[in-house]
């Protein structure tokens, strides 16, 4: 059936294609054909048997093959012309016998009839195109129409659901989620009290977090349908398709209420709008956002319609997107921390044969800045790296090997390189680990490693603090970490090689954000060009002047030039340590952190650390000491108390038998 549909669309093209080569046969000449001078020189030798004139065209029969022709045509400007310059060689050819007959056809000009047969044919094939097309948009399977309807994904409920069960972490933001969950199923609640309900909420946060698993959690714990589009959806070549399917997505909606709606990077077809209208002309992104604000409006009603959507770009997004009575609410869903990050490799290691002295407190603390998407991706890697060694488990080390995997790429141990540069790279990462570890307030180092992974010769592998706020001190000691490897060249060997370019890369970005954006330069002050509505980067002009240019490249210089000079006076009062560091990485490739505590010793913070807490160690065993003998004090203490009360039970009753004794004795003397 659906081959047979197309049949007739086949045939009209086929018919079209042979009256298009017609035409075109009609109104061309060939152009493999003679010059005109060519024509004069075969009269000329007595080549021509007979020949024809018509329509600016002679078609000449030769005695002898011409190229391999005896018959020629070849176009004439001017046919009468050639018969008044070649009438005296006509007349001797022919009583020669030469030229045996000739003729001049004469030209009947243009006529009108002529394109009828054409036109008529043209007509009944377009004619036949048009009922066709009507006929199929007039049907319900119209292929036109497909391209209007918005193109969702349901979710039935009979289906297998996602529950805030399934969400690991992420416990702020189930809880602010948990009210719209309240609303689908007890909307009578809210109504009665005279509150509404958000029309829309936007789900804001880094890719990987869990936007779209916390949204299909919210449909799940409701029990009602979930409809899931992507902005890119409604993003097409033709005008007026996106308005159209933003239309037939809510309609969709309201047909399937109560239902949880999602639209996935709302930020496709939400850009602020007005934004250098000069350099995009696509209107059409415009019409569809118009669109989606006017039903997201409330123009119509949508009850028990609840608007989800995710971006992480939400300072691109229209204002008139974010305002009361669209997307009313922004919940942010951020990075895990590490007791999130546990919880979520708890539910990703589930599937997963794991060795049984497998921490998973330890795996969260070495994957900081790691989103949800990254921990699933580390275990799968690591699940991978074990069945590859045919393992029947997981261990500690698959899941070591594949955090490094991740973060710095496939090991190229084969990779050529010469013990000259292979001993630069050894001082240049040494020189990396010696300042991170001398430095107090840089991160701690983990392992520092001379293979090539990756794009990088070498790579030392760092535990960041997850800090909230960082201050200068703080970032002066990461600025002269990165520069640790191109200050030990500088030290050991007397010159530079270009391998600290991402160092470099990373510390002046690090300056210039110092300066610029938070305000920790003396000379710029305490002012910050930092744009949070992301539109600086289509800017053509600089919101400060050239003098202030100048100074913060110049204070950017002066605090790299500071942090330089911090890291040198480290390694020259370490050259001895670094040194051996250095030859340790030549011999191992591998250096991990108890090697790096041997040569230099514990960390001023592992000690403050380690001291902080013993210290509440020992708080808590007094604590507990001292709690065990006042239960043990109360204990006895009780139990002295309970042969006194019945003493004092006993002679209460002996000296309420006296009183009464006393009394009636006493009565009749009164």
């Amino acid at each position: 059936m659906k081959r047979t549909r197309w049949i007739p669309l086949i045939v009209y093209a086929a018919l079209l294609v042979a009256f298009l080569g017609w035409i075109s046969n009609l109104f061309t000449t060939s152009q493999d054909t003679l010059p005109y001078s060519k024509v004069v020189e075969l009269f000329n030798k007595e080549q021509v048997r007979q020949f024809v004139v018509q329509d600016q065209t002679i078609t000449m029969q030769l005695n002898k093959p011409y190229n391999g022709q005896t018959t020629i045509t070849a176009p004439l400007a001017d046919p009468e012309s050639f018969r008044q310059e070649m009438h005296e060689t006509f007349a001797e050819q022919t009583a020669s016998g030469v030229l045996e007959n000739y003729n001049f056809v004469p030209d009947k000009g243009f006529s009108p009839y002529t394109l009828i047969l054409p036109l008529l044919v043209v007509g009944v094939v377009l004619l036949l195109i048009w009922a066709l097309l009507m006929g199929r948009m007039s049907s319900a399977g119209n292929p036109m129409n497909a391209f209007s309807k918005a193109r969702t994904v349901l979710g039935v409920p009979g289906d297998k659901k996602v529950t805030f069960d399934d969400v690991a972490g992420a416990d702020e933001e189930k809880e602010e989620l948990q009210e719209i969950v309240d609303f689908l199923k007890n909307p009578e609640k809210f109504t009665e009290i005279g509150a509404r309900i958000p029309h829309g909420l936007l789900l804001v946060g880094p890719p990987g977090t869990g936007k779209t698993l916390l949204a299909r959690a919210v449909a799940g714990e409701a029990g009602v349908q979930f409809l899931s589009i992507s902005g890119s959806d409604f993003v097409e070549m033709f005008v007026g398709v996106g308005a159209s399917r933003v239309r037939d997505l809510f309609e969709q909606a309201k047909q399937k209420a109560p239902c949880i709606l999602f639209i996935d990077e709302i930020d496709a077809i939400g850009r602020a709008r007005g934004k250098n209208a000069g350099f995009s002309g696509n209107d059409e992104r415009e019409n569809t956002l118009n669109q989606l604000l006017t039903e997201m409006d409330g123009f119509q009603t949508n009850t028990g319609v609840i608007v989800l959507a995710a971006t992480n770009r939400v300072d691109i997004l229209d204002k008139a997107l974010m305002r009361a009575g669209r997307f009313d609410r922004q919940i942010e869903v951020g990075l895990p921390d590490v007791k999130e990050r546990e919880e979520i490799f708890d539910v990703h290691l589930r599937p997963l044969k794991l060795d049984p002295e497998l921490d998973r407190t330890f795996l969260a603390k070495q994957t900081p800045g790691f989103s949800g998407a990254d921990i699933a991706n580390v275990c799968n890697e690591a699940a991978l790296i074990a069945a590859r060694h045919n393992k029947k488990y997981v261990s500690r080390e698959d899941f070591l090997a594949a955090i490094d995997r991740i973060i710095g790429g496939l090991e190229r141990k084969n990779k050529i390189i010469s013990d000259e540069e292979k001993r630069v790279i050894a001082y240049h990462e040494a020189g990396h680990a010696t300042v991170s570890w001398i430095l107090e307030n840089a991160s701690p180092l983990i392992k520092v490693t001379i293979i090539p992974r990756g794009k990088s010769l070498g790579a030392a592998w760092y535990l960041p603090e997850e800090r909230q706020i960082t201050t200068r001190e703080q970032m002066m000691d990461e600025l002269a970490a990165m520069l640790g490897g191109r200050v030990s060249e500088q030290i050991n060997f007397g010159e530079v090689s270009t391998g600290a370019l991402n160092d470099l890369e990373r510390a002046t970005k690090m300056a210039y954000a110092m300066v610029a954006y938070y305000g920790m330069s003396e000379k710029v002050g305490t002012i910050s060009y930092y744009d949070s509505t992301g539109q600086s980067d289509m800017a053509l002009t600089k919101p400060y002047s050239e003098l202030t240019a100048q100074q913060i490249d110049a204070e950017a210089k002066n605090t790299i030039a500071e942090a330089y000079a911090m890291a040198a006076e480290v390694l020259r009062s370490h050259a001895d340590g670094l040194k051996e560091l250095a030859e340790l990485l030549l011999e191992r490739e591998v250096v991990f952190t108890e090697d790096v505590e041997r040569i230099f010793g514990k960390r001023k913070k592992d000690i403050l650390r380690e001291r902080k807490e013993a210290e509440q160690k020992a708080l808590a065993e007094r604590k507990a000491a001292s709690g065990d003998a006042e239960e043990a004090a109360g204990k006895k203490e009780v139990a002295s108390a309970e042969p006194r009360k019945d003493e004092e039970k006993i002679s209460g009753t002996a000296a309420s038998a006296v009183s009464d004794g006393k009394s009636s004795a006493e009565t009749p003397e009164v």
